[in-house]
């Protein structure tokens, strides 16, 4: 009888390619610059937005306007103040025609047709205060107009 050693062939693991490595990460940083969305306001105004039963979602993003009214963030005194922030400053209902004014011209014209204005206002805000800032955007044309909320849970 004939013995034979067979030889086992080498199972070494090839080495991997690295030279598509880099293109693949930058590939993958892109397209996460070009998805996130940077928020561009600083918030001045701290609110707690209130629960609705009939929400729906903002369709086109760009043409969407935005005042915040609530609770100051630097806490100075009173508890019962209230203020309007449009983008990064503190301001006035006097001042919301020319903001809107202002966020008109630098929107396209198919944005400008759609141009809505979202009211973000804290659940506690006076009905007068609201009206003040509605009163305001009906004089400055802007009668598209939604109020930001969360979904009410369903129980």
């Amino acid at each position: 009888m004939i013995r034979r050693r067979f030889r086992r062939p080498d199972h070494s693991v090839p080495e991997l390619n690295m030279a598509s490595l880099p293109d693949l990460i930058f590939t993958v940083l892109f397209f996460f610059m070009i998805v996130t969305h940077m928020r561009d306001v600083e918030l001045k105004v701290r609110y707690q937005v209130p629960e609705g039963t009939e929400v729906e979602k903002q369709l086109h993003k760009g043409s969407v306007v935005n005042i915040y009214i609530g609770h100051p963030t630097t806490v100075d005194g009173v508890a019962d103040q209230y203020e309007i922030q449009l983008n990064n400053q503190i301001a006035t209902t006097a001042d919301i025609a020319s903001y809107i004014e202002a966020e008109r011209r630098r929107m396209s014209p198919e944005d400008q047709e759609r141009m809505t204005v979202s009211i973000k206002a804290d659940r506690d805000v006076p009905m007068a205060i609201i009206n003040k800032v509605k009163q305001a955007l009906r004089q400055s044309y802007a009668l598209n107009v939604s109020y930001a909320a969360t979904e009410k849970p369903s129980n």
